[in-house]
């Protein structure tokens, strides 16, 4: 299948390995990628450009969040150095396994800025350990771009205290705020076609959600105009959901519009094993993994997520270039984490060479000025006054990211089809199949 010369739906991607500690086990060794040589000048930098640029880049390495942006980093600093480095200087990167757990992504960081001298760090996914990280970032006043966490909370602190948080700025995703936008934008657009007159909501308690459930309720019915027979916080630990669809199904939803990343999995499966006559998606982290369809063995079908970029959606001139350049390197597709971390990597490029400097306050500036076209489109930071100070902003001029289903090709494999925003659309949503 084939969309102006290129794949129009991929189904692989992250193995299943990676797939299933993502979503399951968990557990992780820690990962120390590229050489541990000490660099002077580190801490942010004294200004002027060292003859190695160091990065740190951070994430849950056994998982396919954290691993796409290792990965993501490393492909862009070797495209950096094939076509002459940042500024002349090697670009080198070092990673650190956050192991999704708070002191251990302290710990990384630590040892990225005061031992191996970074010059500035990507990634981090979980707003838990983003926060626990916001502390370190102003005592190393060492800039960081966050690719992966979705939290308010981040830059709520710049606001309240900007000498003090200034080194931090998010390239992607869009924050819970501007997730919750993205929601009620796609709902208003596709819910009426879809046949989703009654919804309940279903969100995981975590701190990502909590600006969602917070108002999709009133937005949802004032609107979208829909009717909200309920809107759940899922304890973290939930893993039977019979019960819950027991009720959601004796109050006769037409869909189950979701809010779920690390508890997600066991919702879908048992929504698909179970039959359930409603629909599922909205945000689902899980599903965004290019192999998800395959791992849970076809369970995936027509369930829908936002997610930043998809393989296949040509967002810029650059989205699609990036996900093969690394499906090349890696023998599978990025999720979402990885399209905002090598972006990032870029933004960090042009900074310093706008710059001439590697300094941590020359570069603050640079980031609060920049206007870059991403993989996932227009990148820009609110400025110190903003609504969001240092955080992407969202729009159709910015980032949007994109809304996608699971449907079945011809051979039965599983394809990511766009089906939001419109002018990225790859086809219409599809009931699953016991509901048609």
């Amino acid at each position: 299948m084939v969309n102006n010369g290129k794949p129009k739906g991929v189904a692989s991607g992250v193995d299943r390995r990676s797939f299933l500690k993502a979503t399951g086990a968990g557990s992780a060794t820690v990962a120390l990628a590229g050489c541990t040589e000490t660099i002077t000048g580190g801490g942010g930098g004294d200004g002027g450009i060292p003859d190695t640029i160091t990065i740190g880049a951070m994430g849950p390495a056994d998982a396919p969040f954290g691993d796409s942006i290792l990965k993501s980093a490393q492909l862009a600093a070797d495209e950096m150095n094939e076509n002459g480095g940042i500024a002349g200087a090697d670009v080198e990167v070092l990673t650190r396994d956050t192991m999704d757990q708070p002191s251990t992504a302290r710990t990384g960081y630590q040892e990225l800025t005061s031992t191996e001298g970074a010059h500035a760090t990507v990634g981090i996914f979980g707003s838990e350990q983003l926060l626990a990280l916001m502390p370190e970032f102003a005592s190393a006043e060492t800039v960081h771009l966050t690719a992966g966490a979705a939290s308010t909370e981040a830059p709520a602190l710049v606001a309240d205290d900007y000498e003090t948080n200034k080194y931090w700025f998010r390239v992607g995703p869009v924050n819970s705020v501007f997730l919750l936008e993205a929601m009620i934008q796609y709902a208003g657009s596709q819910f009426e076609a879809m046949g989703w007159e009654t919804v309940a909501v279903l969100a995981e308690d975590y701190k990502w959600t909590e600006p969602i459930t917070s108002d999709i309720e009133s937005r949802l019915v004032d609107e979208v105009g829909v009717d909200v027979v309920d809107v759940r916080r899922v304890a973290s630990g939930t893993e039977d959901f019979t019960p819950v669809y027991d009720q959601l199904e004796a109050s006769d939803i037409d869909g189950a519009f979701t809010a779920l990343a690390h508890t997600g999995t066991n919702s879908l499966v048992q929504w698909a094993q179970q039959q359930r006559p409603f629909g599922y998606g909205g945000i689902h982290v899980p599903t965004q993994l290019p192999s998800f369809y395959s791992a849970t063995q076809g369970a995936a079908i027509s369930t829908f997520s936002q997610t930043t970029a998809t393989p296949t959606s040509e967002i810029t001139d650059k989205t699609i270039p990036y996900a093969e350049a690394f499906n090349e390197a890696n023998d599978g597709y990025p999720v979402y984490t990885g399209y905002s971390a090598y972006d990032a990597m870029y933004m960090l490029k042009e900074a310093i060479e706008s710059a001439e400097s590697v300094n941590s306050d020359d570069l603050v500036t640079e980031l609060e000025n920049i206007s870059y076209t991403g993989t996932a489109g227009n990148i820009e930071f609110f400025g110190q006054d903003g609504e969001f100070p240092h955080d992407v902003r969202f729009g159709e001029d910015y980032t949007t990211g994109v809304f996608f289903q699971w449907q079945a090709d011809s051979e039965g494999n599983g394809v990511q089809e766009v089906l939001w925003p419109d002018n990225l659309a790859t086809g219409e949503y599809v009931p699953a199949p016991w509901n048609q």
